[in-house]
């Protein structure tokens, strides 16, 4: 199966970062995480963003925080699909961190999900691998189908509680 490489520049990073691992476990993706910093050790980051193919990664999810250089810089060297996340941070709320990765230039793209968005990272991963993958595929919409019946009970209990449905 085709594994997915979860990247951060720095161990602060690790409590969002670590959603998108869970993703990977719930799915059964196989997956690799790492702390590569693009600007302490470019050639560390290098070897890797450019070995990345060769060794069976198919997405790389990279986590941004302030400079947010490491989803562009991968997303420069590596031939497949880079999803963004750009990290919270103190000084602007995360803002500079999105901007720096929605704002690459042409030929360079890079999916970006919400502010600290690790799960969705790692559920736009999961459905990327399933375009080519049915049994994946299977899996993510059942658990589609999980998240829309968790919607339903708690309409439910809503209901339950006496409050009134709305009127379509």
């Amino acid at each position: 199966m085709a594994k997915v490489l979860i990247v951060m520049g720095s161990d602060s990073d690790l409590p969002v970062m670590s959603k998108a691992a869970d993703i990977m476990e719930k799915f059964g993706v196989e997956y690799d995480m790492t702390i590569i910093s693009a600007h302490r050790e470019p050639d560390v980051f290098y070897e890797c963003a450019v070995n990345a193919e060769k060794n069976g990664y198919r997405i790389i999810i990279a986590g941004a925080g302030m400079a947010a250089h490491l989803p562009g810089m991968f997303a420069a060297v590596f031939p497949l699909p880079v999803i963004g996340i750009p990290m919270y941070t103190k000084a602007l709320g995360g803002r500079d961190s999105l901007y720096s990765i929605v704002q690459m230039p042409s030929g360079i793209p890079v999916a970006t999900v919400a502010i600290d968005g690790a799960v969705n990272a790692g559920l736009l991963a999961v459905e990327m691998l399933a375009v080519s993958d049915d049994e994946l595929l299977e899996k993510v919409k059942a658990y589609k189908r999980e998240l829309r019946e968790g919607v339903m009970k708690k309409d439910k209990k809503l209901r339950e509680k006496g409050y009134r449905d709305y009127e379509a």
